[in-house]
């Protein structure tokens, strides 16, 4: 008899909580179900040890979509009867409007809506924090320093237990850790990157490269599907994540390779790109979007692809895949060389 499934866990970075290796995101995937789909997932990822869920409040910058998809997590939560000792939390910070709407008010903001959609007889509406969240990306001019301070000062309120940062420059995250060790702060502990099969510059660079390797900080892959491409969905029709470097095209093109080589693996595409970026020990999970209990235990496959061609052979299949050799120097955009 086959084993039951249990997703692993590792340390979301030092000081960070410890965290099943798969996460659910919430980006344009709660709002694109039905309600007894949202509950099916969410009962399928705590009955497999998986149930850490990525939930933001989409309201400012590129993000001002009004999305009423943390509603429908809370909703969803509730009806699937977790307690909130059952599952872990990541919100999220932005720093688009920062600071002019601060962090305290954006914590109230997101913490208010999950259980205004958790409400109910039920223990999921004791959603008083976040274990952890993600401080989002931001191109201008931030006052880093301030930024560590006003993160600290809600670890202190009890908004959250940790944090970590989403697409920062090189300089933005070395102060970051410079501030927070000269003023005994809590600096950020894991790095929410794009990374996958194509999109590997940043993560594996000298950059972000250097602090996972000296345990600095954990890496969450996300945006590993590149919006849907990565597993056949070659024109999506929702808004996906952006196209840095301008290199889309190629991964379109790149598709049927992807294909070939999870087929010669005994995977399928999704398996293919969770075992990817669990072959690399500084990922400490894996963001993805899951809108059916179909595609999630499709996604818990890739245990047993990793486990069973391991982590070198993997790495070694598709190392023609890597397409952003060019498009990310030392953490700062830059167009895809010709």
């Amino acid at each position: 008899m086959t084993a039951p499934v249990r997703v692993p866990t590792r340390r979301l970075g030092p000081g960070g909580p410890e965290v099943p290796v798969f996460a659910l995101g919430s980006w344009n995937i709660w709002d694109r179900m039905e309600p007894e789909e949202r509950v099916a997932l969410i009962r399928r990822a705590a009955e497999v040890g998986s149930a850490f869920f990525d939930v933001a409040y989409y309201n400012m910058g590129p993000h001002a979509e009004a999305s009423r998809t943390d509603l429908l997590f809370g909703e969803a939560i509730r009806a699937a009867g977790l307690a909130r000792d059952d599952y872990r939390l990541c919100g999220k910070l932005w720093l688009w409007e920062y600071p002019q709407t601060g962090f305290a008010e954006q914590m109230d903001v997101s913490l208010e809506r999950i259980r205004a959609g958790a409400s109910g007889d039920s223990g999921a509406t004791d959603v008083e924090s976040f274990d952890t969240v993600v401080v989002g990306d931001f191109f201008g001019d931030i006052d880093i320093a301030q930024v560590v301070r006003d993160a600290h000062a809600e670890i202190e309120r009890g908004s959250f237990a940790s944090w970590g940062v989403n697409n920062w420059s090189a300089d933005a995250l070395r102060l970051a850790l410079d501030t927070a060790e000269a003023e005994g702060l809590t600096p950020p502990c894991f790095a929410q990157l794009k990374y996958g099969l194509v999109r590997r510059s940043m993560a594996e660079g000298e950059f972000y490269g250097r602090w996972f390797e000296e345990g600095r900080l954990a890496l969450q892959a996300s945006d590993l599907f590149e919006g849907g491409i990565l597993v056949g969905k070659l024109s999506p029709q929702r808004k996906i994540g952006a196209d840095v470097g301008g290199i889309r095209e190629r991964i379109v093109a790149a598709y049927p390779e992807v294909e070939r080589i999870a087929g010669e693996l005994g995977a399928t595409p999704a398996q293919l790109g969770i075992a990817f970026c669990l072959a690399n020990p500084a990922t400490a999970n894996v963001l993805f979007g899951a809108s059916s209990v179909r595609q999630f235990d499709d996604n818990l496959g890739a245990l047993e692809v990793l486990d069973r061609v391991g982590a070198e052979r993997i790495r070694e299949a598709t190392a023609g895949l890597w397409l952003d050799r060019e498009v990310r120097a030392d953490g700062v955009w830059k167009p895809a060389s010709a």
